[in-house]
């Protein structure tokens, strides 16, 4: 059997799609990645084998070449990517099938890769990126040389979030409060969820809402992952029926069901006043 067939685990099914684009002269840079995510469980020194579908939607063959970066998640939402080796990365224990490739026109590509924690890992969680990035060909012999770094040029990049759960690592997520926020400019619902575990959680799932009019709607939880130690302050978005927006609702809202993590759920019954801020 091959060293890269993958386990069965769980991870996200729908494609990634271009995270940045840059150089508007250069190509479109029309790549999109199935999964988007990998949230892997794992035992010190097993190896797992996975495997990512880039596909090529244009109509010419695009080279890539790809890597693994390390990234840092804040509370307040923002992703930043590091070159340099991380606390808690994966990195020194993946190996990549190659580092480019071309993909054709209209068609697919599957690429693999290989994670093996040492037998002596501690529990916790590890994370990396893999980046599938569009280059020039000037910049392919540098890439194969091992000499890339983040300062290359690229047409495209998109990265593919890899969690590890190590020694039974597991989220712990306590929900706070129901209340009231500015986002992007506008009063919006929202839920305080902290993470005491030892490894990411997401909260998933939809309130049942009705609004001072009578008027029904859904108000669907950000499904962002909150990290180890994090406290985050998670948007609760107004969705109509067949997860249309809605107009703004009118306030008091009443809000109840069920906010779904992997260990359990938190039954929510409240109601949201949108007081606008004092003025000064």
């Amino acid at each position: 059997m091959s060293p890269f067939v993958a386990p069965i685990v769980r991870s996200a099914t729908a494609l990634g799609l271009a995270l940045l684009a840059a150089f508007a002269q250069a190509a479109p840079f029309e790549i999109a990645i199935a999964p988007s995510r990998f949230e892997l469980t794992a035992k010190g020194g097993e190896r797992l084998g996975q495997s990512i579908d880039i596909h090529n939607l244009g109509n010419a063959p695009t080279g890539v070449s790809i890597r693994t970066l390390d990234w840092t998640y804040s509370p307040e939402g923002q992703i930043t990517y590091h070159d340099e080796l991380l606390p808690g990365s994966c990195r020194p224990w993946v190996v990549l099938e190659r580092r480019t490739l071309t993909v054709p026109a209209q068609t697919k590509n599957t690429f693999r890769f290989q994670i093996t924690p040492p037998a002596d890992a501690p529990r916790g969680e590890c994370r990396f990126m893999i980046t599938v990035e569009g280059m020039e060909p000037a910049q392919q012999s540098i890439i194969r040389s091992g000499s890339a770094s983040l300062s290359l040029p690229v047409t495209g990049r998109i990265a593919v979030a890899v969690y590890v759960m190590l020694g039974g690592a597991e989220p712990k997520l306590e929900m706070h409060q129901l209340t009231m926020r500015d986002v992007a400019g506008k009063r919006t619902p929202t839920v305080s969820v902290s993470n005491t575990g030892d490894a990411h959680g997401r909260l998933e799932g939809t309130l049942d809402a009705k609004d001072a009019k009578g008027r029904t709607f859904s108000l669907v939880v950000e499904g962002t992952p909150i990290m180890p130690g994090q406290t985050r302050t998670l948007a609760l978005m107004p969705k109509g029926e067949d997860g249309q927006s809605t107009p703004q609702p009118s306030y008091p809202v009443q809000a109840s069901g069920l906010l779904d993590w992997d260990k359990g759920s938190f039954k929510v019954n409240a109601e949201l006043t949108c007081k606008p801020p004092t003025p000064a």
